[in-house]
């Protein structure tokens, strides 16, 4: 006599509904849920790559041989920008039936691209995101007829082993979506930084703007108008009382020696002539000696780096001082500037109560934001109780022609 025991269908672990493509379960002779996904995909392979293939050759490779005509580039860029939809569907198609994590490329840039309807068109035509979903479509034709012969003759003749043939197609199409259709990595990566770094640098130049407005205002301006005004004075009291129009015009020349020194000092703040005429060591050399602190001065430079490059240099200098002399605490400070290569390299130390970070106010994250916007670096080495170093790194370019003073 035997015994039999109840036969219970197989049951297969509960599955992520978007699992990372690397981690899918094996596939076993059961049909599961991402069997069918990927017999779904592979079906559908035929139809798409149909389409795709009737796009790129009516769209895209006749626009392409009417270039030499007036409407062969607007139909190149139209049907550009088509084919990048196309490859939004095909991702979104990859994602939902193959479970392909691909990130979406980036849009293109049109409204801030160049001007005129001409150079929109051409950033379109160069799209390398278009021309490599163009390469997706034209090429899958032979893959999705195959594809699609195996799969439909499978599910009648292989079906116990179509979830593995299943498989292994699927697997196919994995690579080629990573391949054509995922963006690049690295240049997605600096696009963005790019980006931001525009937008960093169109900041500081309108903060600069508006301290520059604020100081001649609040400033010279100011007393240029008082001056104006006890002038004016003096000249109706010059025949009346010389000796209090003799007083008013001494009054006036103070009030100019201190709008010259202010005028003086914003050009300074702007660039200073030091700067641009003696080079960086001079002009790090006056920054020291207006310092509260003692500060030793290195500057290792075989020659001027561009005029660009040498200001930021100078401001990242004299905004580390400044703190320095108003935070710090310090007893004495040094500066090395040096180059390395293709950098430019900037150390400042002080022996003061330590404690700064980027996060502790404004001026040095807007330091950081600033190099960072040029590629360069931007590290503070601040532990509590001193001493601290904060090291500056900006890319070397030799100066051109008409940076070299006259």
């Amino acid at each position: 006599m035997t015994a039999s025991t109840p036969s219970s269908p197989a049951v297969s672990a509960p599955v992520p509904a978007a699992p990372d493509d690397d981690r899918l379960p094996p596939p076993r002779f059961a049909f599961e849920a991402w069997t069918w996904k990927e017999i779904a995909y592979l079906l559908t392979n035929l139809p798409m790559a149909l389409a795709g293939f009737v796009y790129v050759m009516t769209v895209v490779v006749v626009s392409s041989a009417l270039t030499i005509t007036v409407v062969g580039l607007p139909l190149l860029a139209m049907g550009l920008m088509g084919a990048r939809l196309l490859g939004r569907f095909e991702r979104n198609r990859a994602r939902a039936l193959l479970g392909v994590r691909v990130d979406e490329p980036s849009s293109l840039p049109l409204r801030r691209g160049p001007d005129g309807l001409l150079g929109r068109m051409w950033m379109a035509v160069k799209d390398p995101v278009a021309w490599r979903t163009a390469l997706y479509d034209f090429i899958r034709l032979p893959w999705g007829v195959l594809t699609f012969v195996t799969v439909l003759t499978s599910l009648f003749v292989l079906w116990p082993v179509l979830p593995f043939v299943a498989r292994a197609l699927s697997n196919v199409d994995r690579a080629m979506v990573r391949g054509l259709l995922s963006p690049s990595d690295e240049l997605e990566r600096r696009i963005a930084e790019l980006e931001s770094d525009r937008g960093v640098v169109v900041d500081t130049a309108a903060a600069d703007l508006r301290r520059i407005e604020r100081d001649l205002h609040d400033g010279a301006q100011a007393r240029l108008v008082n001056l104006a005004m006890g002038l004016g004075l003096a000249k109706e009291k010059l025949l009346e009382d010389p000796d209090a129009a003799a007083a008013m015009v001494e009054e006036a020349h103070g009030e100019v020696k201190l709008a010259l020194q202010e005028l003086r000092d914003l050009a300074r703040g702007i660039h200073p002539a030091v700067l641009t005429d003696r080079g960086l060591d001079a002009a790090l050399s006056s920054v020291a000696s207006r310092c509260t602190v003692p500060v030793k001065v290195t500057a290792d430079l075989p020659s001027r780096p561009a005029a660009a490059i040498e200001g930021i240099a100078y401001f990242t200098v004299s905004e580390l001082l400044q703190n320095v002399s108003k935070h710090s605490g310090a007893r004495s400070a040094s500066v090395d500037v040096w180059r390395s290569r293709d950098r430019l390299l900037i150390q400042v130390r002080d022996d003061g109560r330590g404690g700064a970070s980027l996060d502790g106010g404004s001026g040095m994250r807007g330091l950081s934001e600033r190099l960072g916007a040029v590629d360069g670096l931007f590290v503070v080495d601040s532990p509590p109780g001193g001493p601290t170093t904060v090291t500056a790194e900006l890319p070397w370019r030799d100066r051109g022609p008409d940076e070299r003073p006259r």
